[in-house]
C-alpha cells in the first residue's frame, strides 16, 4: 500500500508538471500567437509604406517624363530662334538694298537681290518666322517697342503712324519687338 501511495503520489506529481508544463506551452502559444499577430501588424504596414513609395516614385517618374516632352516639344517648336536672330540683321539690310533708287545698269543686280530677299522671307514663313503687322494699328506693350511720339491730325492716340524697325514673331513667341513711333 505504501507502493500505491508513493506512486499515486509520483503520479499526481507527473500530472501536476504534466499540467504545468502544458500551461506554460499554452502560454508560451498565446504569446508566440500575439508575437506574430504584431510581426503581421508590422509587415502589413510595411507593404503600406512600400505601395506610397511605390506610388510615389510612379507618379515622379510619369511627371519627369511628361515635363521632358514637354521641353523635347518646346525644343523642337522654338529650334530655329538663335538662327532667326542672327538673320533678322540680314533681311533688313537686304530691304534697304532694296529701297535704294537703281539705274537700268543695274537692274538685274537689283532683281537679283529681290530674289535672294524673296526666297530668305518664304524659308523664314516655312519655319514660322512671320513680320509683325503694326502699322495703323493700335499699339501693343507686348509686340511693339515705342521709341517716339507724335502729334498727327486725324489719327486717334495710341495708334502706330510709322514702323521705324520691323518685328519678327516665331510662332507665338516675340522674336524681335517692332520698334514704332506711336501718335499721341
Amino acid at each position: 500500500m505504501k507502493k500505491d501511495k508513493k506512486k499515486e503520489i509520483q503520479e499526481e506529481e507527473k500530472k501536476e508538471k504534466l499540467e504545468e508544463i502544458q500551461g506554460e506551452a499554452v502560454e508560451e502559444e498565446i504569446v508566440e500567437d500575439i508575437n506574430e499577430e504584431d510581426e503581421v501588424e508590422k509587415l502589413k504596414q510595411e507593404i503600406e509604406k512600400l505601395k506610397n513609395d511605390y506610388a510615389r516614385a510612379y507618379a515622379d517618374t510619369e511627371n519627369l517624363k511628361k515635363r521632358l516632352m514637354a521641353e523635347a516639344e518646346q525644343t523642337r517648336k522654338y529650334r530655329i530662334q538663335s538662327f532667326g536672330k542672327e538673320v533678322l540683321p540680314v533681311i533688313d539690310n537686304l530691304e534697304r538694298a532694296l529701297k535704294t533708287e537703281v539705274s537700268k545698269e543695274d537692274e538685274g543686280f537689283y532683281k537679283g537681290v529681290e530674289m535672294t530677299y524673296n526666297q530668305l522671307i518664304n524659308a523664314l514663313k516655312n519655319e514660322g518666322i512671320e513680320e509683325i503687322d503694326c502699322l495703323n494699328k493700335p499699339f501693343d506693350a507686348n509686340l511693339h517697342q515705342a521709341l517716339m511720339q507724335e502729334k498727327k491730325e486725324g489719327v486717334e492716340s495710341g495708334i502706330v503712324i510709322e514702323v521705324l524697325q520691323k518685328g519678327y514673331l516665331l510662332k507665338d513667341r516675340i522674336l524681335r519687338p517692332a520698334m514704332v513711333k506711336v501718335s499721341e
